[in-house]
């Protein structure tokens, strides 16, 4: 595991680190926050979110940055690496009484440099959808005929010292009709201009449309689809309205959801410490997997989409292989709750073996090398090749990051020998490659999936692992999905999310919880968070959650304390890695070779790079 030293440089806030593709450093002028850059006092408070949007607009500086603080709510020019931050001129800011904002995302599909659609989601229970370029409030979800006024939206501030300000009162219902919880995450059905998802603590997930209402009562349900714990009910009324869905997954609260980069798939993590990975168009359960113990909070799918990483209140980052449905990593290196993890899908590291073993040409070799710049098809081609059984001379490494409530950033490397324990690596010289890709590739992961066999593998090698470790890895089911809607599912197929459009998509603190107290007995106490249908002292030593002696142990390359609140934000970027932590403070950290951008005012550039 990566270390500090003792003391004084432990508690040090680090503001550069190296790793093998070189130095990356906290560029101070490209820091985003409150006009008054006063640090936020955040007791009580929902956590600081971040949001991402390219206008693709002539200027070329089309890059538009959208952060929630406490009862605040901010949209900026986000100039990155080249030129810096002024805080003083945001292009919309808004201050809500009565509730709070919890998360937002942006419609990719239908940004325009004069317009953009940012759905917000309240801790009220209510979903806003707003244009932050025209300063509109277009609609308001979750609310009843009978209304009163709740929240109140003052506009920016320079209006009043120029004499001209206005605020707009929103009349939002004290009792909501759909859901009374807090809104945990909030996102855009990949490909589509209407459809947009929600997810609240309640353990519910409403599938909403913008061009239809929410009705004057409450939603009368008709079960759809049920399965293990989870139901799947349309709403029964006579003319279409909102929700179109509603899923029940799991107990307790349901933290996070992230759709497949197909999006084909939807994996969902909850406060009963289970991950869900559901086809979304099928509903149905494709595969499943238990922390170690307490809640999962968050949860990334990988550029292919043929892993996921989670986090959560165990302290651990955990993979999971999303074709064998099975635990194939833990890391350990976050001394408390993981709150974000995420993949890099511009920094990959080439494995190469003996040229004259590569049956393909320089240009196929190339091609691979770069994978990170083309779409679906292609990508997913180019992987299968590199996982067949029959040769692999050319292999990738996943890297991704994870930040906490222990206020630290760790990067990973997934490599080959955790992925394929099967197949010995022969030595290797190893290329890095930082990729200037202007989108992650979205691979398929429909059809292609096959189920490996049920043979067990021989003892896993280790990579970044701890040592002094037996490893050894029991296989498992695969419960693929059909990918076709089920016979009874005919009034959602009217919902045509089949015929989404193939394009990218964009996703209280108890520091006792680390790993010097997991033991299996601890395990049992500590998943009493929600009462839950699967015992987890009978899970703890199956695939669904393996013991810590049965797969490998991560060691973080990086290990970095960077901010004195906790950590809630991390975005990799092309140019640069973005995190936010509770006070507020939006950081841009530039890549190695990138730092040096940083220059006139009047330069002026895109970042080019599709945000995840």
């Amino acid at each position: 595991m990566a270390t500090e030293g003792g003391g004084k440089e432990m508690n040090e806030i680090k503001t550069q680190f190296t790793t093998r593709e070189g130095l990356y450093k906290l560029l101070p002028h490209s820091e985003y926050s409150r006009p008054n850059r006063v640090p936020f006092n955040s007791q009580g408070s929902n956590p600081v979110r971040v949001s991402f949007v390219n206008l693709n607009d002539q200027s070329g500086n089309g890059d538009r940055l959208c952060f929630n603080v406490g009862r605040e709510l901010y949209f900026y020019i986000y100039k990155g690496v080249r030129k810096a931050a002024d805080l003083s001129k945001p292009i919309d800011k808004r201050i809500y009484k009565g509730t709070q904002p919890t998360c937002h995302d942006f419609n990719h599909l239908t940004a325009t440099a004069e317009s953009v659609s940012l759905l917000v989601g309240f801790s009220a229970g209510q979903v806003q959808l707003i244009d932050p370029i025209k300063k509109e409030t277009s609609k308001l979800f979750n609310e009843e005929n009978s209304c009163q006024h709740l929240w109140k939206v003052d506009w920016n501030e320079e209006r009043e010292n120029e004499g001209s300000k206005t605020s707009e009162e929103a009349l939002v219902t004290v009792q909501r009709l759909i859901d009374k919880s807090r809104v945990t995450c909030v996102k855009w059905v990949p490909g589509s201009e209407s459809l947009f998802l929600v997810a609240h603590s309640s353990g519910a997930m409403y599938l909403y449309n913008v061009e239809h209402t929410c009705g004057t009562a409450a939603p009368h349900y008709q079960l759809l689809k049920q399965g293990d714990s989870f139901a799947v009910h349309t709403c029964k009324s006579k003319s279409t309205r909102n929700p179109l869905l509603k899923w029940t997954v799991g107990e307790g609260a349901l933290n996070e959801f992230a759709f497949s980069p197909d999006g084909k798939f939807l994996a969902c993590v909850s406060q009963d410490g289970f991950l869900r990975v559901f086809g979304f168009d099928s509903v149905e359960l494709h595969g499943s997997m238990k922390s170690y113990f307490g809640g999962l909070l968050c949860v990334c799918w990988s550029p292919d989409g043929k892993y996921l990483v989670t986090g959560g209140e165990d302290d651990l980052v955990t993979v999971w292989s999303f074709v064998d449905c099975r635990v194939i990593a833990r890391g350990h290196g976050h001394k408390s709750w993981v709150s974000v993890v995420a993949f890099d899908p511009y920094t990959t590291s080439v494995e190469e073996s003996d040229p004259m073993e590569f049956s393909g040409s320089d240009e196929d070799f190339q091609d691979l090398l770069h994978f990170g710049r083309d779409r679906a098809n292609s990508t997913q081609s180019r992987l299968s090749k590199r996982n067949s059984t029959e040769s692999r001379p050319v292999s990738v490494t996943y890297r991704f990051g994870s930040v906490g409530q222990d206020t630290q950033l760790c990067l990973w490397d997934l490599t080959e020998d955790i992925l394929f324990p099967h197949q010995p690596l022969s030595r290797a010289r190893t290329h890095t490659n930082v990729m200037n890709a202007t989108s992650p590739p979205a691979g398929s992961t429909g059809n292609s999936v096959t189920t490996p066999g049920n043979s067990a593998p021989p003892p896993l090698p280790r990579s970044n692992s701890l040592p002094h470790s037996t490893v050894s890895s029991a296989g498992s089911k695969s419960n693929v999905a059909d990918g076709a809607i089920a016979s009874g599912v005919s009034k959602f197929a009217t919902l045509s999310l089949h015929d989404r459009k193939d394009r990218h998509h964009e996703k209280d603190h108890k520091r006792n919880h680390s790993m010097g107290h997991i033991s299996s007995k601890s395990s049992d106490k500590l998943n009493l968070v929600t009462k839950t249908k699967t015992d987890p002292a009978k899970t703890l030593g199956t695939p669904l959650c393996p013991r810590m002696e049965d797969v490998p142990l991560l060691e973080p390359l990086i290990c970095k304390k960077i901010a004195h609140e906790r950590l809630t934000v991390l975005i990799f970027l092309e140019d640069c890695i973005v995190t936010a932590c509770q006070e507020g403070f939006i950081c841009t950290w530039g890549r190695p070779g990138k730092v040096g951008l940083l220059s006139s005012p009047n330069q002026a550039s895109s970042l080019g790079g599709t945000i995840m």
